[in-house]
Order: C-alpha cells, then structure tokens, then sequence
C-alpha cells in the first residue's frame, strides 16, 4: 500500500480552511433551528447584514481594518517562534498615544492628526510588546505568560489614566473628543456608498499593513531571520543570528501594528478615548491570524470573516430578534474551533480524494522502479 501524497497547497491553505467555515456555519445553522427560527432565512439576513448594502459593508470593513491589524500582530511574532497573545493591551497602551497627539494636533489638520497619532500610537505598542519580549530573550520569561500580564496591566493602566490624568472634566472616564478640523475623513465623504458607516481612511493604511508584512518577511533578510528562528532557534544561532535582537525586533513590530488599531478605532471612530474601546479585538486578532495561516492573504479573508460575523450579527439580531445576539458569538467560536484546535479534521478525507483522482500510471511506475 503506497504512502499518500500530500495535498497541494492551494487544498491545504484554501479549501480546508473554507470548509471548516462551512461546517461552523452549519452547526451555527442548527442552533437556529433549534430555537425555532429558519436556519437558511437567518444565514441569508446575516450576509445581506455583512455585504448586502454601502452601510453594512463600510461596517464589515471597519471591524475588517481592526482585525487586519491585531491578526498581523501575532503573525509577525508567530514567525518568530512567539506566541504574542497580547495584542489587547498593546492597542489599549496605544490609544494613549493616539490620543493625545491626536488632541495636541487637532486644531490643525486631519493629515497632521493622523500622521502624529500613527506615529505615537506604534511607538507605544512597540514598546509595550518589546518589554515581555525583552523578558523572554534575556530573562527566559515565557511570552505567553508575560503578554497575558501585560494586558491586565494595560487595562489597569489605562483605567487609571482615562479617570485620573486625561478624563475630560464632567465626563465618565473618557477625554475629550477630537475638534472637528482633525477628524480623520470616512470612506462616505469620498464614496456615497458607504454613508453611515465608520469606515474610515485607515482602511487604507490596513491594506498597507498587508502588504508590508508580506514584504518583510519574505522579501527582506530581517524577515528571514525571523523565520530561520521560528523555524529552528538551533540553525539561527549556528548561523550567527542573534535570537534576543530578532525577538526584541519582532514583538516591537507586532507591538506597532497593533497600535495601529488604536488609530482605526480611537481617532477615526469614536473621535475620543474610552474604558474598554478595544472591545476585544485583540484576542479576536489571534484567531485570524491562525485562521490566515499567519500569511497575509489568509489574514486579509480572515478578518473580512469575522468583520462579516460581527456586523452580519448585529444585523442578524435586529431583523430576528428570537435569535439571541450570543449566538453570533457561537458561531465565532465554532470558527475557531473547527479552524484551530479541528484544523486539519478533513485532511485525511481530502487526501483520499485526491489519492482518487490522481493519476494510475503514475502509481503503475513504482513496482517497475523497485525492479530496475
């Protein structure tokens, strides 16, 4: 009996992925059912919901541009060997510097708004991400431990600065809000299309985010060094790769990209920064980056997914309101599972139809092979 032969990458890193979509958006289908609603009818009103219409799209794009952002976070420190799960609190820190230089600047110009908050808020992520990268390299503390701190230290943080040192006087535990000459502009100001929506024009900087972290890690020697030490810390050192720099550098550029969040959500959005304005987009990030496969493209559908789930759910909860709003949080789930720890569930099955339809002559020169 002839090994199998592996699949081709396009199964590996297109179909499976797709099809544990699929069967998530199925089990999802018979929760609904379950309840008593038409699981077909909620499928349909959850993607009219995410792409149906300019404003659910600009929607879907704006939790998209987020995603984009935390998911490249971990997939930089992925390649390095690191698990960086800490996202969450780098885009919290970050929001302070976003904010800050966004309210020093905003008497100006929106392009100075931006430029000064972009700059200040990765400049805070990067150092917030190099300190547990410091402690891994240097002190041998575990990455995933110390960025689960970090978060918790980053919420408290930003907890104190938002009640005590930046609140905006007789509000809650917020600042001020952005003055209208330096907001940045939405999409709906350029594109009628998406009116009233947030999307925004860190969209745009989201697609560059894409395209530059693809660069540096295939096309650079920096991004080689980052993937000889996550492919094998021994070979890297033999090489001459210095392991604490790459680690130092990796998780400052994870730390940098997502701040940028900050910039999408903080400035471009809300105009102000609040308690909690991350809403978890964080540790979704880690899901689409494992979703992705920690390659851009994979990140780039990734996060359009899960921008889709959450603004198909809130669509799905207005238009069904029998169908509770946590199932749309089930469905995430179910994405992740299936995605994650069932990744290759439909592996071996794939392999033996593709072991089918592969060629018989080429499984017919074996035998001749061993005789000559």
């Amino acid at each position: 009996m002839s090994a199998r032969q592996p699949l081709p990458s396009w199964a590996l890193n297109v179909l499976m992925p797709a099809m544990n979509v699929l069967l998530a958006l199925f089990v999802g289908g018979l929760a609904v059912a379950i309840i008593g609603e038409n699981p077909i009818e909620a499928m349909k009103v959850l993607a009219y919901g995410a792409f149906g219409y300019g404003t659910g799209l600009g929607f879907t794009l704006h939790f998209a541009t987020s995603f984009v952002f935390t998911g490249l976070a971990v997939a930089v420190a992925f390649h390095a060997g690191l698990f960086n799960i800490g996202g969450e609190g780098q885009a919290y820190v970050a929001g302070l510097g976003a904010i800050v230089m966004a309210l020093w600047l905003d008497q100006t110009h929106w392009t100075l708004v931006l430029l000064g908050s972009t700059v200040a808020a990765m400049a805070l992520g990067a150092v917030w991400a190099a300190i547990p990268g410091y402690l891994q390299a240097k002190r041998g503390s575990h990455i995933v431990i110390t960025t689960i701190m970090f978060n918790f230290i980053a919420s408290a943080l930003m907890s104190y600065m938002l009640a005590q040192v930046i609140t905006n006087p007789g509000a809650n535990a917020e600042t001020r809000t952005i003055a209208e000459t330096g907001r940045l502009p939405l999409l709906s100001e350029y594109f009628e299309f998406f009116k009233y929506s947030p999307v925004n024009i860190t969209f745009v900087f989201g697609i560059l985010a894409l395209i530059f972290v693809y660069v540096l890690i295939w096309r650079t020697k920096l991004g080689y060094k980052i993937r000889t030490l996550g492919a094998n810390p021994d070979a890297a050192r033999y090489a001459g790769i210095s392991a604490v720099t790459i680690i130092l550098i990796a998780m400052a550029i994870a730390g940098a990209l997502a701040g940028l969040m900050a910039v999408n959500e903080a400035v471009g959005v809300q105009k102000r920064l609040v308690v909690g304005y991350v809403q978890g987009f964080g540790f979704v990030g880690i899901a689409v980056a494992f979703m992705g496969r920690a390659h851009p493209i994979g990140i780039a559908f990734a996060a359009l997914l899960f921008g889709a789930l959450y603004q198909g759910g809130q669509e799905l909860a207005f238009v069904m309101p029998a169908v509770p709003s946590d199932l749309v949080v089930v469905i995430q789930a179910l994405v992740i599972l299936f995605s994650g720890a069932m990744d290759e569930m439909f592996k071996p099955m794939l392999e033996r139809v593709f072991d089918a339809f592969r060629s018989p002559s080429g499984q017919e020169d074996q035998p001749d092979k061993k005789e000559a």
